[in-house]
């Protein structure tokens, strides 16, 4: 295995949906190095595959969760080897029993299958089903490494992270400003309502705040 840069040369054979995502980062002007490897299904294979793409890259779980009632989705980035504690993730973001989410959703939403979870697949998710949650501690490394919504390549780069987070902020902006007078409403409402706290984190003025710091601590690293 070698890092390479930018997309292969030689396409014939690879899914359609590998294909949008290196037309997507071309488009954007995203620099980005890439490896083929064979099919990495768990953490353990992707150690060789950390080791290719180097020092200061942030390798991550994703972890693609749902609800109780499997009504929201979340897609949680996290460091390979932090443990995932589900009842603390819960009370943060206020939902109930979180779990993960059945095969049939993630393909679904993002186009991927188990495996697979990437950042990436959110471009897939043109309904807005799916929502971002990152550990901070994802943040310290310079660089970030994902698949292009295949386990057979990694990519790293070290803008789209911050390109992602950027569109998702702009996205929340223009949804704040279309809902006007009842984002105030909700906003007011969740200093006395658990509920109305809970949708505010989730789409309100307090989840556009949270969006905007993590834009904000990309363009100061």
């Amino acid at each position: 295995m070698e890092l390479q840069n930018g997309r292969p040369d030689n396409t014939e054979g690879r899914l359609e949906k590998e294909l949008r995502v290196y037309d997507l980062l071309d488009r954007l002007g995203v620099a980005y190095q890439r490896v083929d490897h064979e099919a990495a299904m768990t953490m353990e294979a992707c150690e060789e595959i950390d080791r290719v793409l180097g020092d200061g890259t942030a390798i991550c779980k994703n972890l693609f969760l749902c609800n109780r009632q499997a009504t929201e989705f979340y897609l949680l980035l996290m460091p390979g080897d932090k443990p995932f504690k589900t009842k603390e993730l819960s009370a943060q973001i206020g939902s109930s029993r979180l779990s993960f989410a059945k095969s049939e959703y993630m393909e679904k939403y993002l186009d991927i299958t188990p495996g697979s979870v990437s950042v990436l697949g959110l471009m897939n998710d043109i309904e807005g089903k799916v929502r971002l949650l990152i550990d901070e501690d994802v943040l310290t490394e310079r660089y970030f490494g994902c698949h292009p919504c295949i386990n057979t390549s990694s990519l790293k780069d070290t803008k789209r992270l911050h390109e992602i987070i950027a569109q998702v902020k702009s996205r929340a902006q223009s949804s704040l400003v279309s809902a006007g007078h009842s984002t105030a409403v909700l906003r007011a409402a969740s200093y006395t309502s658990p509920m109305a706290a809970f949708q505010d984190k989730m789409a309100g003025i307090a989840y556009y705040q949270f969006i905007e710091k993590l834009d904000k601590e990309f363009e100061e690293r």
